[in-house]
């Protein structure tokens, strides 16, 4: 919902409010992209089925982004090696998608567990940079409520990854609901900055 971002992001007191919400807003599109191809091209798919060629592309582009969206926030907060929480996103991400590339040539229950594992972990450093956050950017409830959903949709992920029942599409309403509080987090910024400037 790290989407983890959710979505998951770095943590620095020179990140400033306008550019967390620039880049919100960039999850926000990608997100709810990624969610209407996935609900139109593979949200049929169960647990035990092979993914498609297009569904195993979405599945490994999904932490690849949360990798770069980390990136490009520590860019412009200009933290680099220094942000260690932010490193240790990165890593997860990537170590994800290549996992994720594994999990693809196998069944869908597969990659809804390496699927869950990194929304588990990344929505936990999530809820540790937000907490981080609330003194030097503030307005981050949104983002607190979001990493903690994303621990438990993980958790909840991993777990229903051997039911046969078991669908893309309940990784699509994760996507979903990470878009969400991405965009609240945008406005809840939006109103903080506004009172700020009175």
């Amino acid at each position: 919902m790290t989407q983890t971002t959710v979505t998951s992001s770095t943590t620095t007191t020179t990140t400033t409010p306008s550019g967390l919400r620039s880049l919100y807003l960039i999850r926000v599109a990608f997100s709810l992209i990624w969610v209407a191809l996935v609900v139109t091209t593979s949200a049929s798919l169960v647990s035990t089925d092979r993914p498609t060629v297009i569904a195993a592309v979405l599945l490994v582009i999904y932490p690849l982004w949360d990798a770069v969206a980390t990136l490009l926030e520590r860019r412009m907060a200009g933290t680099g090696s220094r942000d260690r929480v932010g490193t240790t996103n990165v890593a997860l991400g990537l170590a994800t998608a290549a996992a994720m590339i594994t999990a693809v040539f196998s069944t869908i229950g597969t990659a809804l567990l390496v699927f869950g594992i990194w929304a588990l972990l990344s929505g936990a450093i999530q809820l540790v940079v937000a907490i981080r956050r609330r003194r030097t950017v503030g307005a981050q409830w949104p983002m607190v409520i979001s990493g903690g959903l994303s621990v438990l949709a993980g958790a909840s992920f991993a777990a229903m990854s051997a039911s046969a029942t078991s669908s893309l599409s309940s990784v699509a309403g994760y996507s979903a609901f990470g878009a969400f509080w991405f965009l609240v987090s945008v406005i809840a910024l939006s109103i903080r900055s506004r009172r700020e400037k009175r």
